[in-house]
């Protein structure tokens, strides 16, 4: 089964807690403390596997999370850091934000690319003594590591695409030319994925080429099999369109040619511009009236125009040579730019990362804000110094305003997370 786009959802780990932690030992009066930091969660990285060759293994699992980081120790120990989650892809997967669509990562070369950073590991109580604050019982809590929704489209790196309506001979034409071993019969869609293969030169020129299956007007808007893969076109430096000049089931070439073009621009402005060179196949079967009357229009049209019989290989190795001069004129394939988040999205997104809500019911001000969960976890409230602490959370991130905005005198009651406590100014 031929898979090339899915949805997924990648968290990295979360950071380590910082350590509360005091040194004892022997003779040694009043240690002090030694809480160690927590340690770095892992990393989510995407890496190109070359064994891989469609993402059906993202249809039956969805999540992908990294380990978060393990917390401090006594002793300033740090906490042991997660290892990276490495997800494998197959070359040429294009990863993009689901709710944006902005483009992550584009999985064409070797190189392993980390899309969600690791929570940095919290704070012991080590790093907050000072001389005025000799016994910190309060640490850090860890970062929470990055989440996304991902979508996985897998788009062919291939040199050259074979376009065209079904049953031109785009099968049979990879098939001569390359060890590429399509299934090949007198019906439409025969080819019902898109089929890769090999053509060489010589010893040292070759290039990739790419049957994508038949396509018919109104591809662009689903119609058919084809729009499922004119995605894979998108990468393509040239395409080969291929026609049936025999009119052997009573189409008009010219008349497929234009419908043809007209549903790649529809798909991509990109595609329409991409160079072609076009193919009359069949030509065995054709009339020299029917293969002049195409030959004047699209060498009309400035494009180079080749006559060959795929099924007896009739002009194939002059067609391929040509292809072969004209990649080494065109730029390489093309790969797509990661694009990084605009200012607006910047702010946006850290603001999210304090959002709170503030209600009140029965006169008790209730306070709920995901992120401020794990630092009450590391609070003693017992401590003057750790209310300080937490404290200055409050009123950095905008809860004390919010409270004091709806109205909240002395003595009135707030909760957190089922922690209770009476405001005072």
């Amino acid at each position: 089964m031929f898979v090339d786009k899915a949805r997924i959802k990648i968290k990295a780990g979360d950071g380590g807690d910082g350590a509360v932690s005091f040194h004892r030992e022997k003779y040694v009066a009043a240690g002090g403390p030694d809480g160690g930091d927590g340690g770095s969660g892992g990393n989510v990285v995407f890496q190109v596997d070359d064994n891989f060759s469609t993402l059906i293994d993202f249809r039956y699992k969805r999540k992908y999370i990294a380990q978060n980081g393990e917390n401090g120790g006594s002793k300033r120990c740090t906490g042991k850091s997660a290892p990276d989650l490495v997800i494998r892809v197959p070359r040429g997967t294009v990863i993009r934000e689901a709710d944006t669509g902005r483009i992550m990562a584009d999985m064409s070369d070797d190189e392993p690319k980390i899309l969600a950073k690791g929570g940095r590991g919290g704070k012991g109580n080590s790093n907050f003594a000072t001389s005025t604050r000799q016994i910190p019982r309060f640490a850090k809590p860890g970062f929470p590591g990055e989440s996304f929704d991902v979508t996985l489209e897998l788009k062919l790196l291939a040199d050259v695409g074979l376009v065209g309506f079904p049953n031109v001979g785009k099968s049979t034409l990879i098939s001569v030319v390359s060890a590429a071993k399509p299934k090949i019969a007198n019906y439409h869609f025969t080819t019902l994925t898109p089929v890769l293969g090999v053509v060489r030169l010589d010893e040292e020129r070759s290039f990739v080429m790419a049957d994508i299956p038949g396509l018919i007007e109104g591809a662009s808007e689903g119609i058919g099999l084809g729009h499922e893969f004119l995605r894979h076109v998108e990468r393509c430096r040239l395409i080969l369109h291929v026609l049936d000049v025999s009119g052997i089931e009573g189409r008009d070439p010219i008349d497929d040619f234009e419908k043809i073009n007209k549903e790649l621009a529809n798909f991509s402005e990109a595609l329409a511009e991409c160079p072609q060179i076009v193919v009359a196949n069949k030509s065995d079967m054709a009339t020299p009236e029917q293969i002049a009357a195409l030959q004047e229009y699209i060498e009309g049209l400035g494009l180079q125009f080749f006559t060959i019989s795929a099924a007896t290989t009739q002009g194939t190795g002059a067609l391929m040579d040509a292809v072969g001069y004209k990649l080494s004129e065109l730029p390489p394939v093309k790969v797509f730019e990661a694009q990084p988040l605009s200012p607006e999205e910047w702010e946006s997104r850290f603001a999210s990362k304090q959002e709170f809500e503030v209600e009140v019911e029965d006169g008790i001000y209730y306070v709920s804000a995901v992120w401020l969960e794990p630092v009450l976890r590391t609070v003693n409230m017992e401590d003057y110094s750790s209310l300080q602490y937490f404290q200055r959370v409050l009123r950095s991130s905008g809860i004390i305003d919010k409270l004091e905005e709806m109205g909240i005198e002395e003595g009135d009651t707030v909760n957190i997370f089922g922690f209770e406590f009476d405001y005072i100014r």
